[in-house]
């Protein structure tokens, strides 16, 4: 049976069993370092749960938050309600970030493709050619890495897309606090998110190149919510304001996916109006939305729309 099977095995475990089984990794990883480690804490209810058992075992493993700027309000506050949580920040601001290095568009992958795309030199030459042609270096086709007619036009958008923003403003705090403190995290990251997520199938890895536990892989998202009634557990309350994930508010990953009636950004000029005029009107990324397509006013309406509107209401 190989690790991908062993995992979905265990998705199906009761939660009972999901959670002793979290319990051994947590003491396995936190004896292999000799309780040098540390929660990543995100201030989520994922990341609530992961912290609620570590500290039903130990009473002295920090939890960390690294407040980005990009965290919603109801986050921060929820975080400043509890003790024992260390706060690192990161170096840059996420304005700095996405003006100097790019928007995050599409997902990851296709954000790298694009700013490859729109960085051309001789050292990537090769790379952009597997992006734009799907032609490896030996001259056989990758069709899986070709970027999609969809986006292609991107690369010659008067923006700069780029995936670093999470390097800069959520890994590079954290990692810095490891580095300095000696401690090796637990994350609360679940392989049922999707993603980049879905391809790691070990909850504790020791020997890759940034040791990193993620104790409740496991585990579901209907799992979590049992194991908070069951115990209680605080969480914040953006989840009863209608949000069901709480990254960083302003991050355009994958909003393309979620429809023009109720996405993310409709949502938040309803319930965090000045957040949400900040990002679309300072940031600039209402005319990112609008080039892929995306509706961010809770009327439905983007900037060309109106646009055409008044336009047409002056011909009128």
């Amino acid at each position: 049976m190989n690790s991908m099977e062993v995992l979905r095995q265990r998705q199906l475990l009761p939660l009972d069993a999901k959670i002793e089984m979290t319990k051994r990794r947590i003491k396995e990883w936190h004896e292999h370092y000799w309780g040098d480690v540390y929660v990543a804490f995100s201030g989520g209810k994922d990341s609530c749960v992961l912290r609620h058992i570590v500290n039903s075992m130990y009473d002295n493993i920090p939890s960390v938050f690294s407040n980005t700027g990009l965290e919603y309000p109801e986050i921060v506050d929820f975080v400043k309600t509890l003790d024992g949580v260390t706060v690192v920040r990161p170096k840059r601001t996420f304005r700095e970030v996405v003006l100097t290095e790019g928007y995050p568009i599409i997902s990851k992958l296709k954000a790298r493709m694009i700013r490859e795309l729109q960085n051309p030199k001789d050292s990537n030459a090769q790379t952009r050619k597997l992006y734009e042609f799907g032609i490896r270096k030996d001259g056989t086709e990758s069709p899986n890495m070709k970027l999609s007619k969809k986006w292609l036009h991107l690369k010659d958008a008067d923006f700069k897309v780029s995936e670093k923003c999470c390097d800069y403003l959520k890994k590079e705090p954290l990692e810095r606090y490891t580095r300095e403190s000696g401690r090796k995290p637990m994350t609360a990251m679940m392989a049922d998110e999707g993603g980049a997520r879905s391809l790691q199938h070990t909850c504790n890895l020791y020997d890759a190149k940034k040791p990193i536990s993620s104790p409740m892989l496991f585990w579901t998202t209907e799992d979590v919510w049992a194991y908070i009634r069951k115990f209680n557990v605080p969480y914040s309350k953006i989840y009863d304001m209608g949000e069901k994930r709480t990254g960083c508010m302003f991050c355009m990953f994958g909003v393309h996916l979620e429809g023009n009636e109720n996405n993310r950004f409709q949502r938040m000029e309803k319930t965090h109006p000045k957040q949400h005029n900040y990002c679309i009107e300072k940031l600039g990324m209402g005319k990112v939305l609008d080039t892929i397509g995306v509706k961010y006013e809770a009327n439905g309406k983007n900037q060309m729309e109106m646009f055409k509107e008044e336009q047409g209401a002056e011909n009128e």
